[in-house]
Formats: structure tokens, C-alpha cells, sequence
């Protein structure tokens, strides 16, 4: 995770000075131990995901090795461009309030949209001081444990459809593999039969509302189709996910794997394994990879609420039980 983190500063320090990388005042041992003490500090915690607030990055200028600048410097302002988080300016006293650093751990730790948290319980809470002291504002960085309440949560998606009779299998392959990158929540492709029977496919896509119209032009682009149907505010029902790591001795090797889960209160009514972790460990004892993944999900289910058997780790915890 950390050295994801820095990847973000060197790949935003070469948009703005070309392919030679210097990583200036973030390259500093202080910024090394921030990094690695966030990233610690998050694998700690066992959390599972993050909602970033929109960033107050400040405003007016600040000093560094190359003159005075603008606020965001112009790193900060390539890994906010290059992340799903949301900033706010503030005045001309008010400085720098967001560095590189700050962003880039932000842009790597985000992974739940605020606005999708819907009803939660606060079960911690912790605040860290900066040693600027703005009048009237704190300088603080605060951070809020949430759990979720209620067995299964709601939100809004717009559904998105398509019907195209004159697309190949690999441009539509292609297209939700580019929707989804996009910022789809969704993506798939449904054999139908159109008109004069000519065989097609609907294309459905579910993302958010604020999402509609520039999806639908990347349906639009990807697809050569010359409509998009919209159907807004549609309510859905959502099951608590968690990655579990299950543990699992196999001739005579210990191998651990996520396994992805879904929750309806304290109970686990699905789960899966990681395919791609899976299929490598396969490939390591020469076993099939179905056969691996299948042992990985009876000895998951033989320890996660859910099948009545075994001790619980609880949910959203690791799972190191030996079998």
C-alpha cells in the first residue's frame, strides 16, 4: 500500500515535470514515515473500507523548490485529478492545507463513497493536530470509525440500457470493461432477440445519478449505438461486503486467500473466493483451480457465521484458524 502511495506522487510529479521523476520536499524521511505510519496505521485497524470527505486543500500560495505557487501545488492538484475525491478552495490566508503526501494517501485509502454510507452507528473517533494554529479553525484531522446498522442498506442508482444487434462479442467485452473503469457500479451484456429476429444484446448499465450522462456517452462511443434508455432513482437493496483472509494448510504448504462476503447482519449468506490469488496458489501446488477454490470456500464456511459450524472470527476480521 505504501509503495502504491508514492507511486501516486511519482506518476503526479512526472505529469508536471516530464519523465524525469524528483520527488522535491515529499521525498523527505518525515514524508517516508508518514506514509508507511498511515499505511500501518489503516492494516491496523481492519477496517473495511474508507469514505473521504471532500478535502479542503486551502488557498493562496505557497513556497517550495521551485518558487512560489498556487494552492493546490501542482502535484497535489495531479492526484486530486486523478482520484474520485472531492475538494473544497478556501480563502487566500488560509495556505496550504492539502500536500501531496496528504493526497495521495487520501486518493489510495478512498474506497466507499460518502454519500453511499447511508445509517451507521460512530463506535471510535480520533483526531490528529497539525502545528499551524489558523484563527477560528482547528487544525485538526479528524477520523470516524462507523459500523453499519440494520441487517441490509439502501441507496438510488440510475439503470442505463442499450440494445445493439451489430456490435462483436470483443467490442462489447471491451466496452463494460471501460464503463466499469469509468465508474460504473455495474455492467453486463444480455442476449435478446430484437427486431426481425435478428439476434443482440441488451447493454445495461447501473451507476449513480450524477454519473447518467457521462456514462451514457461512453455507452454511446464505446457502442456506436444512437440511444440510451434512462431509468432514474431506482431503489436498491444493499448486503454488507467484507474480504475475509481464510488460512489453509495444503501438502504440507500454508496458503491464505481473501475470500469476498456478503453479510445480512451477523450472519455471512455468501461467499467466494478470490479468483486470481486463488488461481495462483493453484498453479504453485499443481492442483486445479477449482479444486483449490473449493476447499478455500468449505474450510470459509466452516469458520464464518453462516453454516452453524465452527468457531467465528466475527466479520470483517482476519481468519487464521488452522483446519
Amino acid at each position: 500500500m505504501a509503495v502504491r502511495v508514492f507511486r501516486r506522487i511519482s506518476d503526479a510529479e512526472e505529469s508536471v515535470h516530464g519523465s524525469h521523476v524528483h520527488f522535491h520536499e515529499v521525498g523527505a524521511d518525515d514524508a517516508v514515515a508518514d506514509v508507511i505510519g498511515a499505511c500501518t496505521a489503516l492494516y491496523t485497524l481492519k477496517i473495511d473500507g474508507v469514505a473521504v470527505t471532500p478535502v479542503a486543500v486551502g488557498g493562496g500560495f505557497v513556497s517550495g523548490e521551485h518558487g512560489t505557487m498556487p494552492v493546490p501545488a501542482p502535484a497535489t492538484t495531479a492526484i486530486l485529478k486523478g482520484s474520485d475525491l472531492s475538494c473544497t478552495y478556501g480563502r487566500q490566508e488560509d495556505g496550504e492545507l492539502c500536500t501531496p503526501t496528504g493526497a495521495a494517501l487520501l486518493a489510495e485509502f478512498s474506497t466507499i463513497i460518502p454519500d453511499e454510507i447511508g445509517p451507521v452507528n460512530i463506535t471510535g473517533t480520533g483526531y490528529g493536530a497539525g502545528s499551524r494554529d489558523p484563527p477560528g479553525v482547528p487544525n485538526v484531522l479528524r477520523v470516524v470509525m462507523l459500523e453499519k446498522s440494520g441487517d441490509l442498506t439502501t441507496d438510488t442508482v440510475d439503470v442505463l440500457e442499450t440494445n445493439v444487434d451489430d456490435v462483436s462479442g470483443e467490442i462489447i467485452a471491451n466496452a463494460i470493461l471501460v464503463l466499469m473503469n469509468a465508474g460504473a457500479r455495474d455492467a453486463s451484456a444480455i442476449p435478446c432477440i430484437m427486431k426481425k429476429g435478428r439476434g443482440g444484446y441488451l447493454i445495461r448499465v447501473i451507476c449513480r445519478e450524477e454519473d447518467s450522462v457521462r456514462l451514457a456517452g461512453v455507452m454511446a462511443s464505446e457502442l456506436g449505438t444512437l440511444g440510451v434508455r434512462c431509468v432514474p432513482s431506482v431503489h436498491r437493496f444493499i448486503a454488507r461486503r467484507t474480504i475475509e483472509t481464510v488460512r489453509l494448510d495444503i501438502q504440507g504448504t500454508t496458503i491464505e486467500v481473501p475470500v469476498k462476503c456478503g453479510w445480512i447482519g451477523d450472519w455471512c449468506y455468501t461467499l467466494k473466493a478470490e479468483f486470481d490469488e486463488a488461481r495462483i496458489h493453484a498453479e504453485k501446488l499443481r492442483l486445479p483451480a477449482r479444486e483449490l477454490i473449493r476447499r478455500i470456500e468449505e474450510r470459509a464456511w466452516e469458520i464464518l457465521p453462516g453454516a452453524g459450524a465452527g468457531d467465528t472470527s466475527g466479520p470483517g476480521k482476519s481468519t487464521e484458524r488452522q483446519p
